[in-house]
């Protein structure tokens, strides 16, 4: 499978600020070991299930099960960098249709910054591209490129815009539950 970098299918950014210090938050911790419910919790009805595991070759993997628009869509998230205030993930995910099923490649990036007042902007920026099993399901189905990410683009950028404040939040209490020993 080829992914076509070069054409991006969606893409946003959301921030929200967190009254937690940044040497506090650990965002890889908190991904590589968010119960299935919590992940649920940051964007209901959306989010179905979660997990964490390795691929093969040792590398960390976070699989996530939810609806972005019409489509349900399992991530195979794998880490191409995992630190406590930066995670790049990377998915080569599956997308099931009305019209069938195809692949996307979905880039995630979980950035925690420090900000005035002893505070954090997280950010959850989501970029998506195309994979060559996605052109030829758009083919065979007559849809423009054009048409396929105008729909990904709402869709996408409504659950990020609605998910992010609530990573946010759990983010924080992850660091917050750290602090007082729990």
């Amino acid at each position: 499978m080829n992914i076509l970098n070069d054409l991006v299918l969606s893409q946003s950014a959301y921030s929200a600020e967190i009254d937690v210090p940044l040497e506090k938050i650990d965002i890889a911790d908190w991904l590589f070991n968010l119960p299935e419910a919590e992940y649920q919790r940051c964007c209901p009805p959306d989010h179905i299930a979660a997990g964490a595991t390795t691929t093969d070759d040792g590398r960390l993997m976070s699989i996530n099960v939810e609806m972005i628009g019409t489509g349900l869509v399992i991530q195979h998230y794998v880490a191409d960098e995992a630190t406590p205030t930066y995670c790049r993930m990377n998915s080569i995910s599956d997308v099931f249709t009305a019209a069938g099923r195809t692949q996307v490649n979905v880039i995630w990036e979980l950035i925690a910054e420090a900000i005035d007042g002893g505070r954090t902007r997280y950010t959850n920026r989501v970029t998506s591209h195309p994979t060559d099993v996605f052109m030829s399901f758009l083919k065979e189905h007559g849809q423009t490129f054009e048409q396929a990410a105008a729909a990904r683009q709402a869709a996408s950028g409504d659950h990020n815009r609605r998910e992010t404040p609530l990573f946010a939040a759990s983010i924080a209490r992850k660091a917050l539950g750290k602090e007082a020993g729990k």
